[in-house]
């Protein structure tokens, strides 16, 4: 447990594996999933995209992020929802990297272990000479 200062408001708070915020703006927030859950178990709302979302409830998409990537919206249940990627922004719905971003990261591994590895050979293979030039 740790004395915090509240990242939304600046109030002071104890901080712990739970709590992130204060109480008050802890409050706020599940306020705003609850207006967010709301809107989208309706039916027609289902299927509504991240824009129409915020749109509809005045929610910032940053905390319908946050709730998706902690399981509290269920991607499965609403097909149009994402988060996006921690590398390039894209929107996707699982992971933390789209496949582009990964497989560009992959790639580079790949380019990075072939130049170590051929690095390493070039230095088993070294041969060094000393001239004495006492003589």
């Amino acid at each position: 447990m740790d004395l915090m200062n509240c990242p939304d408001c600046g109030e002071l708070f104890v901080k712990n594996a739970v709590r992130e915020k204060c109480e008050k703006c802890t409050k706020e927030e599940e306020q705003k999933y609850d207006t967010v859950y709301k809107f989208l178990r309706t039916r027609e709302n289902r299927a509504a995209t991240m824009d129409r979302v915020e749109e509809a409830t005045g929610v910032e998409k940053v905390l319908m992020y946050k709730w998706i990537r902690k399981g509290r919206l269920q991607l499965a249940q609403f097909p149009n929802l994402g988060y996006p990627c921690d590398s390039c922004g894209i929107i996707i719905r699982e992971g933390k990297l789209c496949q582009p971003c990964t497989d560009r990261i992959m790639r580079d591994l790949t380019i990075h272990e072939t130049e170590e590895a051929r690095k390493a050979e070039m230095n088993k293979r070294a041969t060094y000479m000393s001239a004495d030039r006492r003589n």
